[in-house]
């Protein structure tokens, strides 16, 4: 039996407000992280993820490079993350949990 069109157009609202929750949660992570204020911008972070996980909701690309996979922490370039190039790779460290992440560089 399908289900019914009701559902469907409730589910898709509950992930359009979902997803305005998270771009706010994620904006609100990004200006405590600028205050130095680390505590609170994880606990947004964290917040942002239980909601995108519970209505099945993606972070977008540029909100996933903010967050450790590791320990969920928010990444601040120079606070609690460590960038460094390698020759053809960009190695990621979080600082809180020591996960280390790899992302190839693109040839120019």
């Amino acid at each position: 039996m399908a289900k019914s069109h009701k559902f469907d157009r409730m589910k898709r609202q509950r992930q359009e407000i979902a997803a305005s929750r998270i771009e706010t949660l994620m904006s609100l992570a990004d200006g405590k992280g600028k205050a130095h204020d680390l505590r609170l911008a994880s606990r947004y972070v964290t917040l942002a993820r239980s909601i995108g996980m519970r209505y099945n909701v993606r972070l977008r690309p540029t909100e996933k490079l903010k967050v450790c996979k590791g320990c969920g922490a928010y990444l601040q370039p120079g606070i609690t993350l460590r960038v460094r190039t390698g020759r053809k790779t960009l190695v990621r460290t979080c600082l809180e949990c020591g996960l280390v992440r790899r992302m190839p560089l693109k040839e120019r």
